[in-house]
């Protein structure tokens, strides 16, 4: 798979793409990194601790987040792309899910878009991923942890979000898929969606992890966000051994080295 001008064995290794998030309220780091010196600073440390791509967010998601507007989103994230590209040479991806966004981001040069409702908040982000040509990451999503069938009904969901894809005339080899940890689950659900990651994976397209320092970490061993790198990097570990792609962090060297260790098992230890 080609992101920007990086090309990525998606069949055979698995790449980190380090979080930076221009927000004051993000869960885990809201404010630290929200204005361009800290930005650029922090995405040349995720560099050399060896992101592979930097996705750059400019609303929380966080469970009880206030969505602000459209302007002050394109306005938190645009300078911050634009300053990435003409600093470094890294992929850069847009973490966001309305259509105004997603294309001034674009036009500043993001090379992914990374949408956490898989396509189906703001139908016009699929015309722009297929008009720019770019790379997705469809994420599931619920409104409601509701769920007849969780990891039937899930992968269902994903599906959905692969049809609004193709009908747009985005192509199958722009397309990765990631689980939505946190995102429309409960404490369980979020569980069985790392563990039985395959099912996702099953489907034919790469798919990306994104746990790190999540509540799903925080309940399983009673920890606030800042404590919760080790239980980030076990769930690393098993995204690597259920074929995962990608892993979304912020700790980029920490789970860079269990990937590489894990990896080193997998092929060496047969």
């Amino acid at each position: 798979m080609k992101i920007g001008n990086r090309m990525f064995d998606v069949e055979h290794d698995c790449y980190i793409m380090g979080i930076l998030n221009v927000t004051p309220d993000s869960f885990s780091d809201g404010g630290k990194w929200n204005d361009m010196d800290r930005a650029i600073r922090h995405t040349g440390d995720m560099i050399r601790e060896g992101a592979a791509i930097i996705d750059v967010g400019g609303e929380s998601t966080r469970p009880g987040h206030v969505q602000i507007s459209i302007q002050e989103e394109i306005d938190r994230v645009v300078p911050v792309i634009e300053m990435i590209k003409k600093n470094f040479d890294i992929p850069v991806s847009i973490d966001s899910y309305k259509g105004p966004v997603v294309e001034e981001a674009l036009k500043a040069g993001a090379d992914l878009v990374n949408d956490i409702w898989g396509l189906k908040y703001d139908r016009t982000v699929a015309g722009l991923i297929a008009k720019y040509q770019v790379p997705c990451c469809l994420m599931h999503n619920r409104e409601k942890a509701e769920y007849n069938s969780f990891l039937d009904d899930m992968c269902q969901d994903m599906r959905d979000s692969l049809a609004i894809a193709k009908e747009a005339g985005i192509d199958d080899s722009q397309i990765i898929l990631d689980p939505g940890v946190g995102f429309g689950k409960v404490y369980e659900h979020n569980l069985t969606a790392i563990l039985h990651l395959e099912r996702l994976v099953e489907l034919g397209y790469p798919v990306l992890l994104a746990t790190s320092r999540k509540s799903v970490i925080g309940t399983a061993l009673d920890l606030p966000t800042d404590q919760r790198v080790e239980g980030t990097l076990v769930t690393t570990v098993m995204g690597v051994e259920k074929g995962a792609s990608f892993i979304r962090v912020h700790d980029v060297k920490e789970n860079l080295r269990a990937i590489r260790m894990t990896q080193a098992i997998l092929r060496e230890g047969k």
